[in-house]
């Protein structure tokens, strides 16, 4: 009979011991504990800014919170260090000017220039500064609340070149009617008072110089000043209107009383709207870049095809697009601004060149998909290479890959090329190469390579098998790595920026207990799933196969996410889990299914309109996978996983029943209409829109086809994956009538868990299940 098991969690804090000679065998209890017990990676790397120390939070004694470290690069020795003296010490952001002899940083709000070394500070003020650039003359551009202004440094002359205001104009701005207008031009005709307040206001404003320019009800963003000063572009963002909140009660609290959290909308709510602006200084005029003049703004999205009632309506309507505009980036020598857009169906990104005259716009590059535009890189704002060239990211060939625009020419040329994905790219200090991250030598693997801004040959800098994750120094000298394996979680290493130089090792941060074990190296298998495709996954063989040779499959959460690799996983719970699981008979696989990260466009957007398609097939190919491979026994495999992950578990009990005998669901999905709009409307559209892709994505539509064993695991407060979503499940089965199901609820955790009371209560849970259903 179905039951639900209320656990009220509370702190328990396990004492860690180095003096362990071997901990064995795992349990839950054990591994589960407040993850201090492991030993603490460093974190959070920051370089000073003459690149002789670097800055990192660390934990080595298990203290309650970590604490500042300092490393000495010459000496390659750390010593206890404070978040003030690296917060004085620390690289700002700078701004500089066109030859960069001058630098303009801003901290705590004020700014400071620095000249030679010499740091001056420039203003003390209430309001909050924020450097935006350089003109050409020299002169500094700074916003202060909502206006932009300039400084001179050689006589500190402040100069103001917008005058927006909040709220809406005054009535006496406002347009009257006809009736009206004649009434107040005869009082003023009429009346010599009108005649002396219109004096008064006319020295007032050759005094202000600039006319007002009201927000109304928008907020100002996105400001950018072209470098000879004559225009300036923005953006207005509408807040959405109309949407209705979601409510999280929260039942655990120190009032006593059940306290409601005002949580997000649900998917398919109405959204931000933005107009972008083109201001002429000298003019004092402001012109709107017009959404209307883009290229395919009007197109419809493909999967309109499955309902011709709506889309004839859509089709007849002929009405643009909503988009997203972002900030314009104006070329250093002011000849070029480019704009990008980004429909708010996500289907088009646009990058666009604007005509400063009219505000005009003419497109540049077009990246569209009948999916969705995504992908690392992909949708950001353009960056300038020289006068006329500047580099993004582009999915065209299947893969993030960077790409350069020559405006002089009206040319794109692709810079780097294959089946691999750009992760991130930096443009060097002296701009004649960019430092890329990314897995070309493996889906699993990321390395830090130079290429020159021309495209070429990768230079692969770091060697390290494994995660690579560089910080470089302010004079480009030296990386600072934080660098892991599949069984040793992260720790600094130290490199000078030269292909294939060694890499120091400074922090050993496991603890005695943690290294008492011998944590596996699962093995990297890749198999092709029903389709064809390649799919990647680590399989962790049984230690000693029980005689019903059970298995397990684990699946990674949030869909666009990479589990498979060689570095030190995310899931370092689950990856302990699936040791222990290992240990006691169980081969557990775990799979980068259709969907994942790291592998492209197609992987990416495999599941466009079906969630639990192939990203759950690639679950059941896998299992064949372990019978023909690993000689599992097909009659005992279970599955296990939370959020995303907890979705497909779900799918794979209600829709795969032959396959899967067993299942935990953890903090999972039960219907896509009750989800956030960022995430849900990229992969289904709207439940108005598109109720197809709804309808065959969400578990509780198939829950009449519950035969295994289901235990789900919910957080109460969960504030993502919010607590009614479990519940209506749960009164579904109810209705249904299906008894082999479990709830325990966590009434004082939200989605991602903090207590290890709740973390150990949930695995013991999923361990006995497992035990008691794939054993027996």
């Amino acid at each position: 009979m179905h039951k639900i098991n209320l656990i009220i969690s509370c702190l328990v804090l396990g004492a860690v011991s180095s003096s362990f000679a071997q901990l064995s065998p795992l349990t839950v209890e054990k591994i589960m504990r407040d993850p201090k017990w492991m030993g603490t990676s460093p974190s959070n790397y920051r370089w000073s800014d003459n690149s002789k120390f670097l800055y990192f939070d660390w934990n080595p004694e298990g203290k309650d919170k970590a604490q500042v470290y300092r490393l000495d690069i010459a000496s390659k020795k750390y010593v206890l260090s404070s978040d003030s003296i690296a917060n004085l010490d620390e690289a700002p952001q700078y701004i500089f000017n066109k030859d960069k002899s001058i630098a303009v940083f801003e901290r705590e709000g004020d700014l400071y220039v620095k000249n030679k070394d010499k740091v001056t500070r420039l203003t003390e003020t209430i309001e909050r500064e924020n450097p935006l650039s350089f003109l050409l003359n020299d002169e500094l551009v700074f916003q202060r609340n909502e206006n932009v202004y300039t400084l001179d440094l050689n006589n500190n002359t402040v100069r103001q070149l917008t005058n927006f205001q909040r709220g809406a104009a005054p009535k006496s701005d406002q347009k009257l009617s006809e009736q009206d207008e004649w009434l107040k031009k005869d009082q003023e005709q009429l009346f010599e008072v009108f005649k002396e307040e219109d004096r008064l206001k006319d020295k007032q404003k050759r005094k202000e110089n600039k006319k007002a320019l009201y927000l109304g009800d928008a907020f100002l963003g996105g400001l950018s000043v072209s470098p000879d000063g004559q225009y300036i572009t923005y953006r207005l963002i509408y807040p959405a209107k109309g949407n209705r909140n979601t409510i999280v009660p929260d039942f655990i609290t120190r009032s006593g009383y059940v306290e409601d959290l005002n949580m997000r909308t649900k998917v398919g709510n109405a959204l931000t709207q933005f107009k972008a602006y083109v201001y002429k200084v000298k003019q004092d005029t402001a012109l709107e870049v017009k959404a209307a003049n883009i290229p395919g703004i009007k197109d419809l999205p493909a999967y309109l095809s499955d309902y011709p009632e709506r889309l004839a309506e859509l089709q007849k309507a002929n009405k643009d697009r909503q988009i997203t505009w972002g900030v314009a980036s104006w070329s250093p020598n002011a000849k070029y601004v480019v704009m990008t857009a980004k429909a708010q169906d996500n289907k088009d990104f646009w990058i666009l060149k604007v005509n400063p005259e009219d505000a005009s716009v003419t497109q540049l590059d077009r990246q569209h998909d009948d999916a969705w535009i995504s992908g690392p890189g992909i949708g950001r704002d353009v960056k300038w290479l020289n006068e006329h060239t500047f580099y993004f990211n582009s999915e065209a060939s299947g893969y993030s890959h960077l790409y350069s625009y020559d405006l002089n020419s009206n040319s794109k040329k692709q810079l780097t090329e294959g089946n691999w994905e750009v992760q991130s790219v930096q443009l060097s200090k002296d701009g004649k190469n960019f430092y890329i991250s990314g897995n070309k030598e493996h889906p699993g693997i990321t390395h830090f390579y130079s290429l020159p801004v021309q495209g070429g040959n990768l230079s692969q800098i770091t060697s390290m098998k494994g995660g690579n994750e560089v910080t470089l120094s302010p004079d480009e000298k030296y990386l600072a790595i934080s660098h892991s394996t599949m069984n040793k979680p992260w720790e600094l290493f130290l490199q000078n920026n030269k292909a294939q130089a060694n890499a120091s090792q400074i922090t050993k941060s496991t603890s005695a207990e943690f290294d008492s074990y011998a944590w596996r190296e699962p093995d990297m298998v890749k198999f092709q799933n029903r389709y064809g495709d390649d799919v990647y996954a680590r399989v962790y063989p049984a230690k000693n196969p029980h005689p019903n040779k059970p298995a397990v499959v684990f699946v990674h959460g949030a869909g666009y996410l990479q589990n498979v690799h060689y570095w030190w996983s995310q899931y370092f719970r689950e990856y302990m889990f699936n040791n222990m699981l290992a240990d006691n008979g169980y081969t557990v696989i775990d799979i980068d299914y259709t969907a994942s990260s790291g592998y492209g466009r197609n992987h990416r957007t495999g599941i466009y309109r079906h969630m639990g398609g192939k990203d759950l097939t690639d679950q059941v190919d896998g299992v064949k996978y372990l019978v023909d491979h690993y000689g599992v026994n097909p009659a005992n495999v279970g599955l296990y996983g939370g959020s995303y992950g907890g979705f497909i578990t779900l799918m794979g009990l209600f829709t795969e029943p032959k396959v899967f005998k067993s299942g935990a669901a953890l903090r999972s999905v039960t219907d896509w209409a009750h989800y956030n709009h960022g995430y849900t409307a990229n992969i289904l559209n709207t439940p108005v829109e598109d109720p197809i892709a709804f309808k065959r994505s969400s578990p509780i539509y198939f829950a009449d086809k519950l035969e295994g064993n289901l235990l789900m695991l919910h957080g109460m407060v969960d504030v993502n994956v919010q607590f009614q979503d479990i519940v209506r499940l749960n009164q579904r089965l109810i209705e249904l009538g299906k008894e082999n199901w479990d709830l325990a609820v966590y009434p004082v955790e939200d989605h991602g868990f903090v207590q290890p009371s709740s973390w150990t209560d949930e695995y013991k849970r999923i361990f006995k299940l497992f035990e008691n259903t794939l054993k027996k």
